[in-house]
Protein backbone atom coordinates (compact mmCIF):
# COMPACT_ATOMS: atom_id res chain seq x y z
CA UNK A 1 0.00 0.00 0.00
CA UNK A 2 1.28 3.49 -0.82
CA UNK A 3 0.14 7.09 -0.51
CA UNK A 4 1.42 10.29 -2.09
CA UNK A 5 3.41 12.83 -0.13
CA UNK A 6 2.61 16.51 -0.10
CA UNK A 7 5.45 19.04 -0.05
CA UNK A 8 5.56 22.36 1.78
CA UNK A 9 7.83 25.14 0.53
CA UNK A 10 7.62 27.10 3.81
CA UNK A 11 7.53 25.86 7.39
CA UNK A 12 3.89 26.25 8.40
CA UNK A 13 3.19 23.52 10.99
CA UNK A 14 -0.57 24.12 10.81
CA UNK A 15 -0.50 22.97 7.16
CA UNK A 16 1.26 19.68 7.94
CA UNK A 17 -1.46 17.16 7.16
CA UNK A 18 -0.70 13.41 7.25
CA UNK A 19 1.97 12.63 4.65
CA UNK A 20 3.29 16.20 4.36
CA UNK A 21 7.04 16.71 3.96
CA UNK A 22 9.11 19.84 4.61
CA UNK A 23 12.84 19.86 3.77
CA UNK A 24 14.79 21.75 6.42
CA UNK A 25 16.52 24.95 5.37
CA UNK A 26 19.64 23.77 7.20
CA UNK A 27 19.34 20.17 5.98
CA UNK A 28 22.48 18.28 6.83
CA UNK A 29 23.69 20.52 9.63
CA UNK A 30 21.88 18.90 12.60
CA UNK A 31 22.25 15.47 14.17
CA UNK A 32 24.84 12.83 13.37
CA UNK A 33 27.30 14.09 10.76
CA UNK A 34 27.14 10.74 8.90
CA UNK A 35 23.33 10.75 8.73
CA UNK A 36 22.02 14.23 9.63
CA UNK A 37 18.44 15.39 9.95
CA UNK A 38 17.08 16.36 6.55
CA UNK A 39 13.34 17.03 6.77
CA UNK A 40 10.17 16.97 8.83
CA UNK A 41 7.57 14.39 7.85
CA UNK A 42 4.04 14.20 9.18
CA UNK A 43 3.10 10.54 9.78
CA UNK A 44 0.90 9.46 6.88
CA UNK A 45 -1.42 7.62 9.29
CA UNK A 46 -1.88 9.90 12.32
CA UNK A 47 -0.15 13.19 11.40
CA UNK A 48 2.47 13.19 14.19
CA UNK A 49 5.44 15.35 13.15
CA UNK A 50 8.90 13.84 13.20
CA UNK A 51 12.41 14.68 12.03
CA UNK A 52 13.80 12.32 9.42
CA UNK A 53 17.41 11.70 8.46
CA UNK A 54 19.05 11.90 5.07
CA UNK A 55 18.96 8.08 4.75
CA UNK A 56 15.24 8.01 5.54
CA UNK A 57 14.58 10.87 3.11
CA UNK A 58 16.28 8.91 0.32
CA UNK A 59 14.38 5.68 1.13
CA UNK A 60 17.34 3.72 2.49
CA UNK A 61 15.92 3.40 6.03
CA UNK A 62 12.39 2.94 7.29
CA UNK A 63 10.58 5.23 9.70
CA UNK A 64 8.36 4.34 12.63
CA UNK A 65 5.81 6.87 13.85
CA UNK A 66 6.62 8.36 17.25
CA UNK A 67 3.00 9.07 18.11
CA UNK A 68 1.50 7.85 21.38
CA UNK A 69 -1.15 5.71 19.69
CA UNK A 70 0.38 4.91 16.29
CA UNK A 71 3.09 2.49 15.23
CA UNK A 72 2.99 2.94 11.45
CA UNK A 73 6.19 1.86 9.71
CA UNK A 74 6.98 3.14 6.24
CA UNK A 75 9.58 4.21 3.67
CA UNK A 76 9.77 7.24 1.39
CA UNK A 77 9.88 6.24 -2.27
CA UNK A 78 10.25 9.29 -4.53
CA UNK A 79 6.92 11.14 -4.19
CA UNK A 80 5.04 8.58 -2.15
CA UNK A 81 5.05 6.70 1.13
CA UNK A 82 5.30 2.91 0.98
CA UNK A 83 4.09 1.08 4.07
CA UNK A 84 6.27 -1.72 5.34
CA UNK A 85 4.69 -5.10 4.75
CA UNK A 86 4.38 -7.46 7.73
CA UNK A 87 6.57 -10.56 7.56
Amino acid sequence: MASETQWLDQWIPEQMEPGTLFVLENAGSLGDARNPYWAVLSCPVCGTLGLITRSQFHGRESMICGGDHCSAEYYLREDHVEYRRPH
